[in-house]
């Protein structure tokens, strides 16, 4: 063990990694942290585009430890992390930036060592830019984080609701109930729904039955309905919590008495 860590020491990155290849780590690296900002103004922290990060730190000592096996490794975290269906999730409440700030402050020591040291170690190296590139991450994700992204209420229920002139929700039936789908161009902030026959007030929810708070664009919600129900009314809000209360109603003749439709 002690062998394997003394030829760690003894590589330095920036002789054996170019100018180049660094260039395009540290864009690969700006672009990570420009979708954690654009996702933390939805409302949106990183999970598994945490992943990210070891990626970039395998990609960037892969010529240095001279092992091909690295790159792949490190690419394919990169891949995981930014196509994964889950690398943002909907945050319950603003991310706290107390582990953010430390990874910063223990970067930022490590690198002004490092900058005094007359030797350059390749751990230490790596893991200044991991704490550097985590901590940044996790800044931005809780100064970005919009405070207005809230589930609005229960009180909107009781509130003059308005319906858009253009529709920002579309409504499918499925075979266990409706999927309700966001074709608008902005995040919508759910409030509730319930089935047109009933005066209810039920959260929406998606398919895996975890709660949303948020609908981005193009993503679904799922609404449990069976097959004698008419319609369903969502109420949400587009913007910040004080705005408008909007009503999205969705009418249909139930499965049930399909066969007794009359077309005038």
């Amino acid at each position: 063990m002690a062998a394997e860590f003394a030829v760690f020491e003894g590589l330095t990155p920036l002789t054996r990694v170019s100018g180049l290849f660094a260039v395009v780590i540290g864009l690969l690296a700006a672009y990570w942290l420009l979708r954690v900002g654009r996702e933390a103004r939805l409302g949106w922290v990183p999970r598994v585009a945490w992943w990210s990060v070891p990626g970039l730190a395998l990609l960037l000592f892969a010529p240095v430890l001279d092992v091909p096996a690295v790159f792949g490794i490190g690419a394919a975290l990169l891949l995981i992390a930014e196509y994964w269906p889950g690398a943002f999730a909907p945050a319950r409440q603003k991310p706290s930036p107390a582990w953010p700030l430390v990874g910063v402050a223990l970067g930022a020591v490590l690198t002004i060592s490092i900058v005094r040291a007359p030797e350059v170690s390749s751990l230490a190296v790596g893991a200044a830019l991991i704490l550097l590139l985590l901590g940044t991450g996790g800044l931005l994700a809780s100064v970005l984080y919009p405070v207005s992204t809230r589930l609005p209420g229960f009180g909107v229920r009781w509130q003059t609701a308005q319906s858009p002139e253009l529709p920002d929700l579309t409504v499918t039936l499925t075979e266990h109930g409706a999927q309700l789908r966001n074709v608008s161009r902005r995040t919508l902030n759910l409030a509730g729904w319930s089935p047109a026959s009933v005066n209810g007030w039920l959260r929406l929810r998606d398919e895996g039955g975890r709660p949303l708070n948020t609908l981005r664009v193009g993503q679904t919600a799922f609404l449990p309905l069976d097959g004698q129900e008419s319609g369903v009314r969502v109420w949400y809000v587009a913007g910040s919590t004080s705005a408008m209360p909007l009503l999205f109603r969705a009418d249909w003749t139930p499965r049930v008495r399909a066969d007794y439709r009359v077309l005038n």
